[in-house]
Parts: structure tokens; sequence; C-alpha cells
């Protein structure tokens, strides 16, 4: 059958015009789609400047949820985001959608503070990040482990706990931020190397310049590592290194560098005299030894020194900001730090002092630490995902490459799930919320993320959170300096710290041997 140059030609146009409307049709459905995008948007920067002020970062998202909704879209310089608010959406994300945001985005403090991606916290999703997670568990996180390096944890805190008895004694304030945060470094770098704080090889002769230049780049990356730099945003501004954020990492990076050179140095000396020791960094030295092949991604000294300084970073601050936050709440609610102080008289007395064994007993300890890791969670923003391809979330289309922020702080005061929920009240894990814990099974509750991207040092981290809790209120009375309620604001950063120092007075509650 022939047809007609006139036939075929109106076939065309009836074609073409057909596509065009079903192609315009598939735009106008998929920007119905869209979650929607909060408004205020500048050319170029988007919505940075709304989170350029006193506020928060997790507080001013969150006032744009509730005008926007539990997912909104976020203009980030160059970069789309969503911005997650609610626990259904967020389970979505960490369920449904888990595998979709196991990614993280490549940012500046990864790639110049973290050994290029190496650190398995920051680095992308896939094999490698696999195993060297797997390795950090098991060897390191494990029950297994953990109850082996039981001593460690024990001799740590009686050490620090005798330090501000003897304190004490003399009637002189002690700063609990700072006595919390050496603790808490100190334990996780003998977990780690087998030494106290830095030095290795490279141990100075004043051992307070060791702590004092470990303490302070721990602090710097922490502080870097959750400053916005502009170059994130608006990659083309990088060469300028505005504020000098780029620079100030560098010499952050390089200090870090040198400590976990030296611990390395000196592992790797005992082991050619054939000295072993059951630290982390010991294993990691065999693993790599054995298991080179496997690890062909980076050099065997930067994944060893990559992966001991993530543990380092993530074990000791987290535990220090949801103590330091639990030390306040208590001192501004005086009738929960007599009832846990009078279940510890009950369930230990005062003839000798708590061990880790009397922790599963001490049940309003235990909702205590919740309720502060509900209100203030070290990390009110979640670690930045990225999605690896196209999915929908919450029935809105979400593109490839889309970054996501799921706003913890804002979950947590859900007042649909949380009576009260800017009260501090311990007892509702004892009544109504009894059943939820903080490991990414309720997602009403996430401390800790969730998903296959959450901590994996959740044991770890409780377990030296009661045991210090316990040991602290067990062990003495505690009040403000001034007597004065104490002051409750955060800082900025990764993590939201206590932004002003914490002056406690303490009193021994126990007999004097019991200190020794």
């Amino acid at each position: 059958m022939e047809y007609s140059i006139t036939t075929i030609g109106a076939a065309t146009l009836v074609f073409v015009v057909l596509m065009y409307c079903l192609s315009s049709s598939s735009r106008k459905a998929s920007e119905k789609r869209q979650p929607p995008q909060a408004g205020g948007a500048l050319p170029f920067i988007g919505h940075l400047h709304l989170l350029v002020g006193s506020k928060p970062a997790h507080v001013a998202l969150g006032d744009m949820a509730d005008k926007y909704g539990p997912i909104f879209t976020f203009k980030l310089g160059v970069h789309r985001a969503i911005i997650v608010g609610n626990f259904e959406v967020a389970k979505e994300c960490f369920t449904t959608n888990d595998k979709v945001f196991a990614d993280r985005p490549i940012i500046l403090a990864s790639e110049v503070m973290c050994y290029d991606l190496a650190m398995f916290g920051f680095s992308s999703y896939g094999p490698y990040w696999r195993h060297i997670r797997k390795i950090a568990t098991v060897e390191l996180l494990s029950n297994h482990r953990l109850e082996m390096l039981k001593h460690v944890r024990e001799s740590e805190v009686n050490a620090s706990i005798k330090e501000i008895y003897e304190i004490s004694e003399n009637k002189n304030p002690i700063e609990m931020k700072r006595w919390l945060g050496d603790l808490n470094l100190n334990l996780i770098c003998r977990m780690i190397s087998g030494t106290s704080y830095a030095g290795g090889a490279r141990r100075t002769k004043d051992e307070k310049e060791d702590k004092k230049r470990c303490e302070e780049a721990v602090r710097a990356f922490i502080e870097l590592a959750g400053t916005f730099a502009m170059a994130d945003a608006l990659p083309y501004l990088r060469r300028f290194d505005l504020g000098g954020t780029e620079k100030a990492m560098k010499r952050t990076a390089e200090d870090l560098d040198q400590i976990l050179q030296g611990w390395l140095d000196e592992h790797k000396m005992k082991k050619k005299m054939g000295i072993s020791g059951e630290d982390f960094m010991d294993v990691m030295l065999s693993i790599c030894d054995d298991e080179a092949a496997e690890l062909h991604s980076y050099d065997s000294d930067t994944i060893i020194k990559a992966t001991c300084l993530n543990l380092v970073l993530a074990g000791a601050d987290t535990t220090t900001v949801a103590l330091t936050w639990a030390l306040c709440l208590l001192l501004n609610n005086l009738d929960v730090l007599k009832k846990a102080q009078e279940e510890l008289d009950t369930h230990v007395g005062r003839g000798r002092q708590v061990q880790e064994s009397d922790i599963e007993n001490l049940v309003y300890l235990q909702a205590i630490l919740k309720e502060t890791l509900r209100i203030y969670p070290p990390t009110p923003l979640n670690a930045l995902h990225i999605s690896s391809k196209d999915c929908s979330v919450s029935g809105y289309h979400v593109p490839k490459g889309t970054r996501l922020f799921v706003n913890i702080g804002k979950i947590h005061r859900d007042s649909n799930v949380w009576a009260d929920p800017d009260e501090f009240r311990p007892e509702r894990f004892l009544t109504t919320h009894k059943d939820f814990d903080v490991r990414g099974q309720h997602h009403e509750l996430v401390p800790f993320g969730a998903g296959r991207r959450m901590c994996p040092g959740i044991s770890f981290a409780l377990q030296v959170m009661l045991f210090t809790f316990a040991k602290l209120l067990h062990g003495f009375e505690i009040a403000s300096a001034d007597g004065e309620p104490i002051d409750m604001t955060g800082s900025p950063g990764l993590t939201n710290l206590k932004a002003t120092p914490l002056e406690l007075m303490l009193s021994p509650r126990l007999p004097t041997h019991l200190y020794n």
C-alpha cells in the first residue's frame, strides 16, 4: 500500500504533537511530585543565608518544617537537598530506601581531613566501606571485644574518679566538660593504640604538652567538620578558600596525622621485636598484612591511620557531649538527681563502688540517659547522605544526587510522639515509651542514626556513658559552682556540645577508702 507525502506529514505532525503533550504532562506531573521547596532562595547561593543566624541549623530547619511540612527541598548553592523532620519519613529513608541513601557526598572536610575518604565514616558506600566497617565492628566494637577490654574501661574510669575525688577534697570546682573529654579521649586512645592521649614513638618529655596537642587537634577536627564550607555549596569558590577553612583543615589533618604516625611507628617497632599487644592498632597491622589484596584502595598505613582516627573521633566526642548534657539536665532538675542517687543506694549501697554488672538493675539511670539523648542528641542533624539513584520518598520523586539531612533534633521533639516534648521526663521511658531503645529500631528515637550507616559503636558508647554516669552520681554529690541554673546553650559544630564551661562542686558520698 502506498502513502502520500501529505498523509505521512500529517501523521508525523500528530505524533510530534502527541509526544510534546505527553512530555509536557510528564514534566508537570514530575514537578507536582517534587517535595515542596522552602521559600526565600536566592540566586547562586539558594537557601544558605537562612542558616546564618543565632539559631543552630537543626532549629532553623525545624522551624521551616513547621511551615513546609515533614519533607521539603532545600538548595545548598548548586546542590539540591531534602530535609526530613518526621519519624515516618525518616523510617522510609532508612528502610525502603536505605541502600539508595547509604552513600556519602564528597565534601571538603572528608577530602582534606579524612585521608581522602579513607575514614570509613566518611567514605563512599561500597566494598571498601563494608570491609573496613566490618573490621572495626568485629575487632573493637563487638560484645566479645568489649568484654575483653573491660579492664581498660574500668581502670580509666576509676583513675579519673580518683582524680576528681582529690580535687573535691580541696573544695575546688571542677570543669566537668573538660574532665569528661579527657576521660573519654584517654579511654578510646588506650583501646585503639594502647597509650593514653598521644605520643607513641614521638612522645615528648612533657606529657601535658602531648595531652594538649592531641586534645586540641581532635576538637579542631570536630569543629571544622561541623563548619559549613562555602566550597561545598559553590565548588568554583574553592580556589579562593574564603575564610581560610581549607587551610585550617589541612593544618588539623597534618597535626592528627603526626599523632597517628607516631602510634603506628611504635607498633611497627614492637612488632619487629616480637612484642604483640591487644589494642586495635595491633589488630589492624595484622589484618593489613594478611589481607593486603582486599584493601587495595589505599596503602596499608593510610588505612590503619584513617580507621583508628575515625574510631578515636567518634568515640571521644559523642560520649562527652551526651554526659555533659546529662549532668546539666540533672542540675536543672534536682528531683531527678535525687531519684537517681536513691536508686544507686538501693541497688549498690554505699559500702562499695558501683560495677558495670550493676548497670542492668539501674533502670531509672538508663531512662535518664535515654531522655538526655532524646532532648540533646549529640548530632542533631544526621550525617549527610546522598541518593545514588532516583527514588520515591513519601510519595515525592527524589532525583539521583539529592543530599539528605535527617533532622534528629526535630524528630525527637515531635509532639505527636512525645507528650510535652521540651520537658525533661525520664519517667516516660519507664511508662509510655518503656520499650523504646536507641539502636535504630524505633525511628522516633535515633540519636545514633539508623539504617546501614548508623553508628557501629552504640554498645561501646552506652557502656562507657552508663558506667561513667553511675560512678559519678554514686560517688559524689554534685552542685553548680555558683548555685545558679545551668546555661543550656549549645555550640556550633558537628556535635552539639555545651557552649560554656560546666564548673561543678563535688563532695564525696562514699567512705574515703573506696576512692583509692
